[in-house]
């Protein structure tokens, strides 16, 4: 198994890693599978995309693909060209390569013929914490997303990118940056940025399919979730509970419950932000939790393994059956452990 780790690129053309590993695999085989992680996000299904097209301009074979109870998708990505996403496996199946994108370990995909198959397996994240689950891994925790990586890969492969290319990366560096502001943005983020825009991306357009289409249930939805917020372990703690009651009240999907959490950890002397909420009847499991670090104090990812899930130090996640006190006294023991009193 091969690891390819390092800091993310300083500049266009001095990668500062060993791409090779990666780069051979790319020329080598011809027939592709790409997915990402579940639940996905801007920067799951950007990079998804971007790799999509990247392969398609080298002339290989790609097919991407989600399950089917990804959709649909939050309200905010539904204007990505994601037709022909696959739902299930296509027939030539062994006869493909799998990339996995954005995705910091494999139980994130709990697709079986992904996972327990006998195809090679790529994997290409920023996650700090990802498993190395593939036969070659390109991990670059110094990334600002896997977006990011991708643009990088199609720059080492001579690879011109074209607005249809550069639109999805795009917004996986938008998302995943919370729109340039977190800590893990840095002057190659901004150059990349640039050279998407160059390359054909409508910044205006983008952000308003992103942040200004807002359905009205979903802006009732979220004022049902801040009107439920609840405070916890000296106000550190600050979770919301969205429930199969408050989708039925709003007349909202749980795919609207993006962007709630950004809410939450704007409060005064939050340290963790929650945002716990029904998953109906389309998670293995009864409820998913997310997880935001407000100041960087305590790491969420650390959290949310403890519970097999994942994600950054500032931003993670995971499934569970818990009920919401459990959950709840689970989250003020992690948060008091970390902060130390």
């Amino acid at each position: 198994m091969t690891d390819v780790t390092a800091a993310a690129p300083t500049s266009v053309g001095t990668v500062g890693m060993d791409f090779e590993a990666m780069l051979a695999e790319i020329r080598e085989h011809d027939r592709f599978l790409l997915t990402a992680h579940e639940g996905p996000d801007g920067d799951a299904l950007g990079s998804l995309l971007g790799m999509h097209r990247l392969l398609q301009k080298l002339g290989k074979d790609s097919v991407m693909f989600l399950a089917a109870k990804e959709f649909p998708l939050p309200i905010e990505y539904r204007f990505l060209p994601l037709e022909e996403v696959f739902h299930e496996a296509p027939a030539d199946m062994a006869d493909r390569v799998i990339v996995f994108l954005d995705c910091g370990n494999i139980d994130r995909m709990p697709v079986e013929f992904l996972t327990e198959g006998g195809n090679r397996k790529l994997n290409i994240d920023h996650h700090h914490d990802n498993t190395r689950f593939g036969e070659v891994n390109l991990v670059c925790p110094g990334a600002s997303c896997t977006a990011e990586i991708v643009y990088d890969l199609a720059h080492v492969l001579g690879v011109k990118i074209d607005a249809e290319m550069a639109m999805p990366l795009y917004v996986g560096l938008i998302t995943d940056t919370g729109k340039f502001m977190y800590e893990n943005t840095n002057a190659h983020t901004h150059r990349v940025a640039a050279e998407l825009i160059d390359a054909g991306v409508n910044v205006d357009d983008t952000y308003r399919r992103l942040y200004e289409h807002v359905p009205i249930e979903k802006l009732r939805l979220v004022a049902r979730a801040l009107d439920g917020i609840g405070r916890h372990c000296d106000n550190r703690l600050v979770v919301s509970y969205i429930n199969a009651e408050d989708y039925a009240a709003t007349g909202a999907g749980e795919e609207m419950t993006e962007g709630v959490i950004d809410h939450l950890r704007s409060i005064e002397g939050t340290k963790v932000a929650a945002v716990i909420r029904d998953l109906g009847n389309r998670g293995r499991a009864a409820r998913k939790v997310s997880l935001r670090s407000s100041e960087g104090d305590v790491d969420v990812s650390a959290i949310a393994r403890k519970q097999g899930g994942g994600g950054h130090k500032r931003a993670a996640g995971f499934s569970t059956d818990d009920d919401l006190p459990t959950l709840v006294d689970f989250l003020c023991g992690e948060v008091v452990a970390q902060l130390g009193d």
